[in-house]
């Protein structure tokens, strides 16, 4: 037997949490030690990188692993994000257009930019890296999403985060990828 296997669901929730934690502790300790060796542009290009790669392994994992369909549309994203690792630690919500054609995603609470605030550092400008691995999650979930930001740092309003905005593109093309 392993040590999860006679925990109860508010032992495995306090797992899940601090895993969530840790992975995040992961990606700062990573582009942390790339930014001291190659300097912050370099950090970006590479951060941007690896989430190209593991946006996709996420949604992907998410999908398979809670039976959400291919093509699922805005209703498939809406639980594939509720299911990301970010929302184990993370407040978020999402917002419904009224005729259900738009979704929006907002990050009310993120503990790379709070952690920051409280250090009295200025914003991590994460605008690139969040274009890319929204858009690359999104696709994932359902090829015709197409990605919007709304607003991420750096040009997020004061105290804010990031906010999303995603739509199924036309059957017949539309852009591909995320938009500023």
């Amino acid at each position: 037997m392993n040590a999860f296997e006679g925990m109860s669901r508010e032992e495995l929730l306090r797992a899940v949490e601090m895993f969530a934690k840790n992975w995040l502790a992961h990606d700062g300790c990573w582009f942390l030690a790339a930014e001291e060796r190659y300097g912050m542009e370099t950090a970006i290009e590479l951060d941007t990188a690896s989430w190209a790669r593991f946006a996709a392994v996420e949604a992907a994992r998410i999908k398979r692993t809670f039976g959400i369909p291919d093509s699922g549309g805005l209703e498939a994203l809406e639980r594939a994000l509720e299911l990301r690792m970010y929302a184990a630690i993370n407040e978020q919500h999402v917002e419904w257009s009224e005729d259900r054609s738009r979704l929006r995603f907002f990050m009310d609470t993120c503990r790379v930019q709070e952690t920051r605030r409280r250090k009295g550092l200025p914003d991590f400008p994460c605008k690139s890296v969040g274009i890319v691995e929204f858009s690359t999650f999104a696709r994932t979930v359902d090829p015709r999403i197409r990605t919007t930001c709304l607003h991420c740092p750096p040009d997020a309003p004061e105290g804010r985060n990031c906010g999303w905005e995603f739509v199924l593109a036309e059957e017949d093309g539309g852009p591909d990828g995320a938009t500023e």
